[in-house]
């Protein structure tokens, strides 16, 4: 279809060259040296940008050096770097065989074995108790006539706490002695008049009979006396009172508590697992978090032979002094109880464990070799762990540098130190501290 002016509509279309570029063709026309001018500038920056991107090409590739490879560079030699952990004596060893060859001395870091005591325990929480502790209940009813303490004082056993009114009682007590006698009179000349045969036998039977009757009336009276009385049942620290003078309790009436507190009792729970660990007569150390600071020593006094099915657990209580008054019943207290002490036991940091399988190992060095040796767990520390057996004092074993390809590879010792030693607590059985002794070059 052609356009009204006689053109094609295909032509009218066709693309027209933009400002820019008739400029230049213009220029181009008349000046030629202009166009070549713009060429130039296009190739500079072309060869510009190349050259930009060379340049920090070559900066990465000198970043990535390491600081080792410069210096041999320049005095002809690498350095010893000391790695402080098992991935830079990795990285040690892995630039150590590039420059020595694979069968090169792997870079390691080790430490002397030292004996040291370590000390195995079994943790729990408890709750304190009193070694004895009582409510003291009236048995009778009356009213309170006397009380003989003052709230939250030491008492001594058999001394008057609360008394009750006690004038009726009393009465029944005389009466009965009085009786009690008038029988016995009557019981003497019974007796006289019948070693004369003036009485029958019958007759001084009664008289007997009647004596013990009301002898045992007596006693009645007196154990009746005795309830209007509540004595302390033993030495200890009397609570708060709930009565006063005059009122009147009934049987059965909560009157006051009293708690021996010279030696306390804590009850806790163990895992049944752990029943063959524990023994009577064991050392427990108790702490109270009402007594941050302090430290309190006692046994194991008891073991429950019933262990709880339902939680799986052991009940133990153990018995401690408490001369000074610190601790008191029902504290929440923190337990640790010692069930293994050694003095000799060789301690190494848990990285140097190499796990295989269900069993561990460590690597030992040996006349420049690292030998895999296994070993058995034992007490675990503040990041040490103890090892059992495969091993001795004196011993050197692998703590960085653990990327050990097989057992018997030729290893450089870089850092020698000796086994950390613990800081034991003021009774010289708590957990160890980590404080590694100067390295030794």
């Amino acid at each position: 279809m052609r356009s009204p002016i006689g053109g094609s509509r295909s032509h009218s279309a066709a693309i027209l060259p933009s400002p820019d570029e008739r400029l230049n063709q213009e220029c181009g026309a008349k000046f030629p040296r202009f166009l070549a001018i713009k060429k130039m500038q296009k190739r500079t920056v072309t060869l510009m940008a190349l050259g930009g991107l060379v340049a920090a090409a070559a900066l990465a590739y000198l970043l990535q050096r390491s600081p080792a490879d410069g210096v041999a560079t320049a005095n002809g030699k690498a350095p010893a770097t000391q790695p402080t952990a098992a991935s830079d004596a990795g990285k040690a060893a892995g630039k150590g065989e590039s420059k020595k060859g694979p069968g090169g001395p792997a870079p390691v870091e080790v430490i002397e074995l030292v004996p040291q005591r370590a000390v195995e325990e079994l943790q729990a929480v408890g709750t304190l108790r009193s070694n004895q502790s009582v409510i003291l209940r009236t048995e009778v009813t009356g009213r309170v006539a006397a009380i003989g303490f003052r709230d939250g004082t030491t008492v001594k056993q058999g001394q008057l706490l609360v008394g009750l009114d006690a004038s009726l009682n009393e009465a029944e007590v005389a009466q009965a002695k009085a009786e009690l006698e008038l029988a016995r009179a009557n019981l003497r000349r019974t007796a006289d008049l019948a070693s004369k045969n003036f009485v029958s036998g019958s007759a001084q039977d009664t008289a007997e009979s009647n004596v013990e009757v009301l002898a045992a009336k007596l006693q009645l009276a007196q154990a009746r006396l005795a309830k209007m009385r509540v004595l302390a049942p033993f030495d200890g620290v009397v609570g708060i009172r709930s009565i006063s003078v005059g009122d009147v309790v009934r049987d059965g009436t909560d009157l006051v508590n009293v708690e021996d507190i010279r030696r306390l009792k804590v009850d806790f729970r163990l895992p049944e697992r752990t029943f063959t660990q524990i023994k009577v007569g064991q050392p427990v150390e108790v702490n109270a978090d009402a007594l941050p600071n302090a430290r309190f020593v006692g046994r194991v006094d008891a073991i429950n032979p019933r262990i709880d099915a339902g939680g799986r657990s052991l009940e133990v209580r153990a018995e401690l002094p408490n001369t000074e008054g610190r601790l008191r019943p029902g504290m929440f207290a923190r337990v640790r109880v010692i069930v293994g002490d050694r003095a000799d036991a060789l301690m190494v940091p848990e990285e140097s464990i190499v796990p295989q399988g269900d069993s561990f190992a460590i690597y030992r060095v040996v006349e420049g070799a690292a030998r895999r040796v296994p070993v058995t767990l034992g007490v675990r520390r503040a990041g040490l762990v103890e090892v059992i057996g495969g091993v001795k004092a004196g011993d050197q074993v692998v703590t960085a540098g653990v990327r050990i390809q097989r057992d018997g590879q030729p290893v450089r010792v870089l850092v020698s130190q000796r086994a950390a030693q613990p800081v034991q607590d003021r009774n010289d059985a708590g957990k160890g501290d980590a404080n590694p002794a100067p390295a030794k070059k």
